[in-house]
């Protein structure tokens, strides 16, 4: 037989595309259509049915950047297409190729009740099944026209990301809006064929089942008449039938389809368009799932069920009505898809306790996977929260990005901190917006790394990232590939079948120790600093305002604001999204997190004071209460506790001229010179008689880097960026500030300006730099340098509960690939009996180096805090203005240290007028366990919440002593539910914790 496989696969794709396709719609008629723009922003359902509209044309252009258009459509339908079936075919001026990213639309019927969204892979709306002739039609389309911010030429600056910036010109061209008879045995012969197709070239060029298919299609092609496809379709699928029929091999690898529409909470859309996105979506998924038995549909964020519920009623009335048929699964457990490095631990915590609470509350529902597909690296203190929370699996897919090594496993055990495995997936698939392709399922088989050892794997499918989800093509498709020759098979399953049978095969997987370290979207660490602070600061008011409004309850009756406390924690919860907090959204976004931020603030600081004037009694005699929030004692007073304080005021260090310029700081433990450059050269620890800062180096250098990336400009940061830097070394000036206690440096550089206060307070093993930056660079990536005098292999970075060790070398390519990497409160290096310690309270970005020395073959080990860049997108202003820095270098610090000055630096003392001393709540007299909570019970019963963790990385014996009588005490879950009784001894309850354990106690009071 002659090869003419080219000319035959090229008749495929030319008649496809060119008659078969465009003849699953024969015949169309256009509807009427008027427009109603609403001003500023979106309208309630019933005003925009009811504002009426001016008549507009295809082709006529529509839609500012960020606007809302009201279509009407009416018309009817000719009376000759009695007994067909009929779809309106609306595209808004769709580009096929963005789905989610650009303009889209929710259709209603008259009565304000949705339809189904319209976005560029969906523009149909069924009219009816069995046409009588002379229907009328009447449509309403509330249109949104989202620019595009990611355009086929991508990460290009751009004004169009917020309302105040964008331009008033219209983005969009009115296209399709027609009435038509929608044929279905053509629509499933373009199915038929597109599947065999994406089957046929993905197989090997000298398959026979290659050859089969090919000749089939051939066969189907000859039997199509291209001037009547709609009367000629079902005898080409005929010829399609058998090699349609012929079953997979026994040894197929298995796929579990789930339908699935990553929507991102904000991106490059503001959380307000992110409400209507969940809108649209969910009512083209529940209208699916009424069409499709076979189909099951997955949702996590239970803020984007939150939305729907508030504000589209009807739709969700449906998706709970799908929810209680078990077809509309919520997944993830979690408040939202949330960036895993930054949250503190309290956060990371609470996200799981709202979303799965949230779950349980509304559909009865205890999800048990939690689903992650596009974090930007996972910490390893996951999987103990995952399995605290109630649940058991976990399911990301974002490591598949990593630039420089391929993950080893798909299906595995992930083990963290403190020994906790959590079953795992990573769909080798490789994308969380599957559409069941040819190339998409062999890709899956090909790289799934299990094979021998296990047989399947997930897909989730559906368009995404601005939403969209399953369409009924992709049905179409699994339903061919649930057991074709050639291929893998594919059925639609909720995603905990797919984890039972996983596991039930595979019980033996792997396993994999430590953080999921992304190698990729580094900078997200650092970008958008003031989203990054607002984070910080409200984690901690939270921590503040729920001890103390709790104490104030248990001593004087304070009414404990839940219902406040609930809704804050949300809004930080919701911010922590993984393109909120990690800087990659929007300007609109980052601006509408600054207020929120800003709105959380200033209500935690008014709940704070309400508790702490409780607490603190009469004022009138002019004593000062100090109240330590800190779960360390510091200055004589208890952690989580107040002392009346009188007028104590602590002795300032002392500050004098230091020889050839400069200033030197001295107290007990430390002696530190600044040199005429206002840079630190010597810490030196009297204690240990020995120098901190490395020979002829300098700390407290900021370091200026041109930054950028190849791609991705507000996410990455590629390690070419440290092939060029600028010591800033220049000072404008350095003297003594007002008060005589501390050095005063400024310096300019570029467009921006520095001033930084350098203090070493008495009595204190640290040196304290707080650094004000008035920033005005555009691609710049500025660092705080400090050149340490030690040898160190490792450093210990605090991440939630815990801390983690990473490499200062560069040994293996996985080594080299974490040149930057997220910190909390501290980083830590030490030689055998000798640490020190940088702790910071608005940073998460840091990158650690170290050299040998010629002269003396020292070793040098440099640690530098990230703080701020400037890219420009997708916000070509990011980080401008002025930002500031508080962090502190402690030299002869153990890891105890190193948390314990975490701490204190993010939780400053307040003192507040009045007499009254405050006793802790709860203490622990066991410094390595801190206490990480104090609340009183969500449920309003008056319990006390008290949540700690073993913080040294090692096994721990303590004793909590609750503040208050004690009746009984449990270990709970997150979710403070009862699991299991704790012994007590009075008010005492012993504790044994295992490295890094995380406890959640639940204390009832007596009488």
């Amino acid at each position: 037989m002659h090869n003419d496989r080219t000319i035959t696969e090229a008749r495929l794709k030319r008649v496809l595309d060119e008659r078969i396709r465009p003849a699953v719609y024969p015949e169309s008629v256009p509807l009427s259509v008027t427009v109603w723009n609403a001003p500023g922003e979106p309208v309630p359902v019933a005003e925009g049915i009811a504002a009426g509209g001016v008549p507009i044309a295809a082709g006529a252009a529509w839609g500012p950047p960020w606007g809302t258009s009201w279509f009407t459509v009416a018309g009817s339908v000719p009376r000759h297409w009695a007994g067909r079936t009929v779809e309106a075919l609306l595209d808004l001026g769709f580009d096929e190729n963005m789905p989610g990213f650009q303009c889209e639309g929710l259709v209603y019927r008259p009565d304000g009740s949705p339809v189904k969204g319209l976005n560029p892979r969906n523009q149909w709306v069924r009219i009816t099944d069995r046409a009588v002739g002379g229907e009328e039609v009447l449509l309403h389309v509330e249109a949104s026209s989202n620019p595009v911010i990611l355009d086929y030429h991508p990460f290009v600056p751009t004004e169009l990301g917020d309302r105040e910036t964008a331009d008033g010109e219209p983005r969009y061209r009115l296209a399709r809006m027609d009435l038509a008879v929608f044929d279905r045995t053509v629509w499933e012969l373009v199915q038929d064929l597109e599947v065999l197709e994406g089957l046929m070239t993905e197989l090997p060029v000298d398959s026979p089942r290659r050859w089969e298919i090919l000749r089939a299609a051939e066969r189907a092609l000859d039997a199509v008449d291209l001037q009547d496809v709609g009367g000629t379709a079902a005898a080409a699928r005929e010829r399609l039938a058998a090699v349609l029929s012929s079953p997979a091999h026994a040894s197929a690898h298995r796929i579990s389809a789930v339908g699935h529409a990553h929507i991102d909470s904000a991106w490059l859309w503001p959380l307000r368009e992110t409400v209507r996105k969940v809108a649209r979506t969910t009512s083209n998924m529940t209208a699916l799932l009424e069409d499709e038995p076979e189909f099951v549909y997955a949702m996590s964020q239970a803020q984007q069920f939150a939305w729907i519920k508030e504000h589209r009623p009807e739709v969700y009335a449906r998706v709970k009505k799908a929810v209680a048929d078990g077809r509309f699964v919520p997944v993830g457990g979690m408040w939202v898809e949330s960036d895993t490095n930054m949250p503190g631990s309290e956060a990371l915590a609470r996200q799981f306790v709202h979303g799965k609470r949230f779950f349980l509350e509304e559909f009865g529902i205890e999800t048990e996977e939690v689903w992650l597909p596009d974090s930007f690296g996972y910490s390893a203190a996951l999987p103990q929260l995952v399995r605290l929370a109630g649940a058991k699996w976990f399911l990301t897919q974002k490591i598949s990005w990593s630039q420089a090594n391929k993950f080893p496993h798909h299906t595995f055990w992930w083990e963290g901190l403190d020994g906790t495995r959590v079953f795992t997936h990573f769909p080798p698939i490789d994308t969380y917006n599957a559409q069941l392709s040819g190339r998409e399922l062999a890709h899956a088989v090909r790289n799934f790394q299990e094979k021998g050892g296990a047989t399947r794997s997930l897909a989730p499918t559906g368009w995404g990232d601005g939403g969209g989800g399953t369409t009924r093509e992709m049905l179409a498709r699994a339903k061919r590939l649930a057991d074709l020759e050639g291929s893998a098979r594919v059925v639609f399953e909720k995603p905990s079948a797919f984890f039972e049978k996983a596991h039930a095969e595979y019980a033996e997987a792997p396993v994999w120790v430590g953080e999921l370290y992304l190698e990729l979207h580094r900078a997200t660490l650092t970008s958008q600093a003031r989203t990054k602070q607002g984070n910080r600061r409200s984690e901690h008011l939270l921590y503040e305002a729920e001890l103390w409004a709790a104490t104030a309850a248990v001593r004087t009756g304070f009414p404990y604001p839940y219902e406040a406390l609930d809704r804050i924690w949300k809004t930080v919860l919701l911010h922590q999204f993984h393109d909120i907090l990690p800087g990659t959204s929007i300007a609109w976004v980052h601006r509408e997190a600054a207020a929120a931020y800003a709105a959380v603030a200033a209500e935690l600081e008014e709940i704070v004071a309400g508790a702490l004037t409780a607490l603190a009694g009469d004022g009138a005699g002019g004593g000062t209460v100090v109240f330590n929030a800190a779960p360390h004692g510091r200055g004589g007073v208890a952690a989580n506790a107040a002392v009346h304080a009188g007028s104590f005021a602590p002795a300032p260090a002392e500050v004098r001229q230091r020889e050839g310029g400069g200033f030197v700081l001295e107290n007990t433990w430390l002696r530190a010179e600044v040199d005429p450059r206002g840079l630190v050269v010597s810490v030196y620890d009297r204690e240990a008689e020995r120098e901190t800062i490395a020979p002829g180096a300098a700390a407290n250098l900021l370091q200026l880097h041109q930054d950028f990336p190849n791609m991705w400009d507000a996410w990455d940061v590629d390690h070419f960026y440290r092939n060029t830097v600028t010591d800033l070394t220049d000072a404008e000036s350095v003297g003594l500030a007002d008060d005589g206690t501390a050095v005063r440096v400024v310096r300019t550089f570029g467009s921006s300006r520095v001033e930084q206060r350098i203090a070493l307070p008495a009595g204190a093993r640290r040196l304290d730099i707080e650094t004000e930056v008035d920033w005005h660079e555009t691609e710049k990536f500025l660092k705080a340098a400090f050149p340490l005098d030690v040898h160190a292999d490792r450093t210990a970075a605090e991440t939630q509960f815990g801390h983690l060790y990473r490499p200062t070398h560069t040994n293996t390519s996985w080594d080299a690939a974490k040149f930057e990497a997220c910190a909390h409160r501290f980083v830590h290096l030490e030689e055998p009996g000798w640490g020190v310690a940088v702790v910071n309270d608005a940073t998460y970005g840091y990158d650690v180096t170290r050299t040998v020395r010629p002269e003396d073959t020292g070793t040098t080990t440099t640690v530098r805090l990230s703080l701020l860049r400037a890219p420009r997108f997708p916000d070509p202003r990011t980080d401008q203005g002025v930002h500031r820095f508080r962090y502190a270098l402690v030299p002869n610090a153990s890891i105890g240290d190193a948390v314990r000055e975490g701490y204190r630096i993010n939780l400053p003392e307040r003192r507040v007028p009045g007499s009254s001393g405050v006793r802790p709540l709860a203490h622990v007299d066991n410094e390595g366990v801190v206490i990480t909570a104090v609340k009183l019970a969500d449920d309003a019963g008056g319990d006390v919440i008290v949540r700690l963790y073993e913080s040294l990385g090692g096994r721990a014996r303590a004793r909590l002593t609750a503040g208050f009588p004690l009746a009984s005490a449990s270990v709970c879950d997150l979710l403070e539910r009862p699991q299991a009784t704790a012994a007590t001894d009075g008010d005492v309850v012993p504790l044994s914790l295992r490295p890094f354990q995380v406890l959640t106690l639940r204390l009832e009071r007596r009488g």
